[in-house]
């Protein structure tokens, strides 16, 4: 845990779930940079906040902790930034219903007055998510955006530029920045391009050829990531009631495969992301029979299911955390996927070879097995004894 000091008060702020071993704040100099401007720190004058104000892609609920005394609305597509807002309210003495928490897919507020935006890693959710909010902007509305110099790009600004007005931004300060948006009412709108639909190629398995929906946000939405093909081709081949758990399902083909090969499993489809969860739904309506059998569940990793309930965990981690590489996430999915697996289920885990989660397999399940490899990835299997 760490202190975020503005020049009215310091608040107590964690990540979630909070890991005494991670490294990385709950906030950063662009964060900081946004606060300093809506106090008028570094300008003759505060922006009012008498208004409805949304902050949209808070990344630990840091700004809404700081700023949950005004009329806020959060919008996220984390499951995760959501729990850290509570939790970070909670530790601060902040009732919950200080902020009112939405996530992506959920119809933004009718007028808003201050719109700030945390910009995203993925440039696609930003178009998404600008889509969605520009009805409720008016000539009179606040917009800024933050976020860290490597993470603005000329892409950046030319998309609150296109559907939000006309755009500038701040100098750089500890390699962050602002963007400055005046909202243009006349502006021609256009409905978002997303979702994005593709057809998957032949050669992976019981998916080939099968159509997939991507909601902007998730990863690599606009066509299979290797990693996910290299998995395809080398799932466990089972059949009977299994009960499997795409775990971080993203797009949820990988569970789609599962269900496809063995109609007599249940599959539960399980990201942190809301983007990603409404995905994998869709895909596997559109792919699948009346009594195909499947759950849909955002949430952090397996926590939601009950413990020695499932035969079969398959997963894909990620290794970023938004800018930061980290195993971290990884190795919760993990603990969490022998926590969920009955008896002599398996977990099958794809990765880039060079991570080395066979060594956290083998810590936490006492045995881990390379099933297949190419010189990038591995696909690995732990089984719980």
């Amino acid at each position: 845990m760490n202190r975020l000091t503005t020049s009215g008060a310091g608040y107590d702020l964690a990540r979630f779930p909070e890991d005494p071993r991670d490294p990385f704040r709950a906030w950063d100099a662009a964060d900081e940079y946004l606060l300093r401007r809506l106090e008028g720190t570094d300008e003759p004058e505060p922006v009012d906040l008498s208004g409805t104000v949304v902050v949209v892609g808070d990344r630990w609920g840091a700004l809404s902790t700081v700023l949950a005394g005004h009329r806020l609305v959060q919008i996220t597509d984390s499951y995760l930034a959501q729990r850290a807002t509570l939790a970070n309210l909670d530790r601060n003495g902040v009732a919950a219903d200080a902020v009112h928490l939405l996530s992506a897919r959920d119809a933004p507020p009718d007028r808003i007055d201050v719109l700030l935006v945390r910009v995203p890693k993925s440039l696609a959710l930003l178009e998404d998510q600008l889509h969605r909010l520009a009805p409720a902007v008016h000539a009179g509305t606040v917009v800024i955006g933050t976020g860290m110099v490597k993470e603005i790009h000329t892409s950046t600004l030319k998309l609150f530029e296109r559907i939000i007005g006309p755009t500038r931004t701040s100098l750089a300060v500890k390699k962050a920045r602002l963007i400055f948006c005046t909202p243009d009412p006349a502006l021609p709108r256009t409905p978002s391009p997303w979702p994005y639909r593709y057809e998957l190629p032949e050669s992976v398995g019981p998916v080939s050829g099968r159509t997939v929906t991507n909601h902007a946000g998730i990863f690599c939405a606009e066509r299979l990531d290797i990693g996910t093909r290299f998995f395809l081709g080398h799932l466990p081949a089972r059949s009977g009631p299994d009960r499997v758990l795409d775990l971080g399902c993203g797009n949820g083909v990988v569970g789609l495969s599962a269900a496809l090969a063995n109609p007599e499993a249940t599959v539960t489809f399980i990201d942190e992301s809301y983007q990603a969860v409404a995905s994998a739904e869709e895909t596997f309506r559109a792919n699948t029979g009346p009594d195909a059998k499947a759950e849909f569940v955002v949430g952090d990793g397996p926590a939601q299911l009950p413990p020695a309930s499932v035969d079969l965990v398959l997963n894909n981690p990620p290794f970023h955390s938004h800018q930061a590489t980290t195993d971290a996430t990884a190795r919760t999915m993990f603990h969490g996927a022998r926590t969920v697996l009955r008896q002599g289920g398996e977990l099958w885990v794809v990765g880039n070879r060079h991570l080395g989660y066979h060594t956290q397999l083998r810590r936490i399940f006492g045995n881990c097995t390379t099933v297949a490899g190419d010189p990038k990835f591995v696909v690995l299997c732990a089984v719980k004894r």
